[in-house]
This record gives C-alpha cells, sequence and structure tokens, in this order.
C-alpha cells in the first residue's frame, strides 16, 4: 500500500510540473513545480525535450536562472511558494534571466535590494529599529549613514522617517538596512525631511508606480512641483508647496490604482483648470 501511495503522489507532482516559459503572465499557485528547457535554444529546435529545473552542483543546468520572490529552492526543485502571476526578465548578457510571483498580498516580506521606507521605533545602544512593516523590525547601524563615524554620528532620532535599502533578507534572520550604497554614498537615502505626508498603499500599486512606462508621476510633476519617495514596502512620502496640494496628490495617487487611463486624465485635466 505504501508503494503504491507513494507512485501515486509522484505522478501527480509530474502532473502539476509545467514549463516556465510556457507559463509566464499566468497564474501559478503555490506547489506548484517548474521545468526548464534542458538546452539554451530559444526555438527548442535541436533540445531533448524539457527537464526537471536542477539546482544542486550535481547537475547544474547550463542556463543560468534567478530566482526571484514566490519561488523557492527546495534541494534540486523550484517551488511556488506565493499565488500569483508568474513574471520573466530577459537576461542582458545571456543566460535564463529571472523569474518571479507577481502577487496582490498586504503584509511586506523584506527581499535584499528593496528601497523602503521605515519608521526609526527604537534606539538599542549603536543599533536603531526600524519599522518597516514586515513580522518584525529591521537593524539599521549608525555607522550606515554617509560620512559617520564613531564621534561624528548622525542624528536620528526615534520616529524619524528612514528611506534606505535592505541589505539582509532572511526568514532565519532579522532584517538589516542601510542608508549608503556600494560605494559609501548615500544616493538620496538617509532621513526624510520632518514636513510632508506618509501614507501606505498596496504594493501592487507601489510597482505601477515604479514601472518604466508608467506616466502618473511625470503629470503629477506637471500637476504641482512636489517631493516624492516611494518604499517597497508600500509607504509613499509627498511634499507639496501647501497642505491642500499635499493632500490632492496622495488621495490622487490612492486613487490611481482603481482608475483606468481615461478616467486619470480627466482627473488630471480638473485639477488643472481648478
Amino acid at each position: 500500500m505504501a508503494e503504491v501511495l507513494s507512485v501515486t503522489a509522484e505522478s501527480v507532482a509530474r502532473c502539476q510540473a509545467r514549463a516556465a516559459h510556457k507559463v509566464v503572465n499566468q497564474v501559478v499557485l503555490p506547489g506548484e513545480e517548474l521545468v526548464l528547457p534542458e538546452h539554451d535554444d530559444v526555438d527548442g529546435l535541436g533540445g531533448a525535450g524539457e527537464q526537471q529545473l536542477r539546482l544542486n552542483a550535481g547537475a547544474r543546468p547550463r542556463l543560468r536562472v534567478v530566482c526571484g520572490p514566490g519561488l523557492r529552492r527546495c534541494g534540486d526543485r523550484l517551488l511556488v511558494t506565493k499565488c500569483g502571476r508568474l513574471r520573466h526578465k530577459e537576461p542582458g548578457g545571456g543566460g535564463g534571466g529571472v523569474y518571479w510571483v507577481d502577487s496582490q498580498q498586504k503584509r511586506y516580506v523584506p527581499v535584499k535590494g528593496d528601497h523602503v521606507i521605515g519608521i526609526v521605533i527604537a534606539k538599542s545602544g549603536d543599533i536603531f529599529k526600524v519599522d518597516v512593516g514586515g513580522s518584525e523590525p529591521a537593524s539599521l547601524s549608525y555607522l550606515a549613514f554617509e560620512g559617520a563615524t564613531k564621534r561624528n554620528r548622525p542624528n536620528v532620532q526615534v520616529g524619524d522617517l528612514i528611506y534606505g535599502q535592505c541589505v539582509v533578507a532572511n526568514k532565519d534572520m532579522e532584517p538589516e538596512m542601510v542608508c549608503i550604497d556600494s560605494c559609501g554614498r548615500a544616493n538620496g537615502m538617509g532621513v526624510i525631511g520632518q514636513d510632508g505626508l506618509l501614507f501606505k498603499v498596496t504594493l501592487g500599486l507601489i510597482r505601477k508606480l515604479l514601472a518604466p512606462d508608467c506616466e502618473i508621476v511625470q503629470e503629477l510633476g506637471k500637476l504641482y512641483p512636489l517631493e516624492i519617495v516611494f518604499g517597497m514596502n508600500g509607504r509613499i512620502w509627498v511634499k507639496a508647496k501647501t497642505i491642500q496640494q499635499t493632500l490632492i496628490l496622495a488621495n490622487v495617487l490612492e486613487a490611481c490604482e482603481h482608475m483606468t487611463t481615461d478616467q486619470r486624465r480627466q482627473i488630471f485635466a480638473r485639477l488643472a483648470e481648478s
């Protein structure tokens, strides 16, 4: 009986495995298994079919594939961990590119390399505890600022807004963020000004606003002079000349998620006339 159950489980798993390039932009479910072409022939003319994606050293694939959010390595398999649409980014200099799952989740899960907006909630020795919206606060060293030394410490107080980058994001460790790039420069990161308005939107809207082909930010810049900061954790900080303009910009950004292009243009035209 045990052998029959094991054979049945293996056959079901094989039936659930789907080719990754055939399900791009389609919905995938947690537990699904992805397979990739065995050879790097784009047209698939000289290949010997498809095989399971092997990620161990003994059976290394020819194509270098980067696994993004929503995908997890489990031994020599690649499993889907989130419900959403499978996305793929073509590589720039050869390889298999990047695969990730685009999902509409409410809670932010820190990802290495993400630029986020955090709130300082506590000081613990030489470490600041920053709330980034995850399951636990991120740690930020006082030396992770441009020009910071043991004598020249940054002026960071509890309640300040911090715009930084996640450098450590592991399920077994607390997140760690910095406010400098690889060259030691701030590059726009650090403590955000006291004025302005901080509000939260969905993670899907943030990805939409940061897309290269998004016209919303350009249209807002034509409407009012503004300063705006986007965090991948679903937080937006905006500042205009007056409080009324700041509130208008915040309301427009929140409503853009469910607007069509024509509706958005009509709203911007009315605001420009007024």
